[in-house]
């Protein structure tokens, strides 16, 4: 499930840390409160973590319920943002570079090379 979160119409990741113990009533007020958006939006998916970066939660409103996921990755980190300025809403392309261990902004930037004459 999230590794191929092209069947929903949103990513929203919350920035910084989330105690890992919280379930999905938790979470929900995170949602609400925290990042101001409604947490029964279907299709919609909302990502978490913690202060160790090898643990997320992923949940999703389904219409009749919420789906929560977890996931610890063995060895290595997620490059998680922890403020509200570096990302909210992510791409499909964002989410990707998220679950492949990248940082979500690509660190090659364009450029106009300098003159050799």
């Amino acid at each position: 499930m999230l590794y191929d979160a092209r069947g929903y119409e949103k990513i929203y990741i919350a920035p910084g840390y989330t105690d890992m113990r919280k379930s999905i009533d938790g979470l929900k007020m995170i949602i609400g409160h925290d990042l101001k958006l409604n947490p029964y939006q279907k299709n919609v998916l909302f990502l978490f973590c913690g202060r160790d970066s090898s643990k997320i939660k992923a949940l999703v409103w389904e219409g009749d319920g919420f789906v929560l996921c977890y996931k610890r990755v063995e060895d290595g980190r997620y490059h998680w943002p922890r403020t509200p300025a570096e990302v909210q809403n992510l791409t499909q392309e964002q989410f990707d570079r998220l679950m492949q261990g990248f940082t979500i902004e690509s660190t090659i930037k364009e450029m106009m090379p300098k003159s050799i004459y």
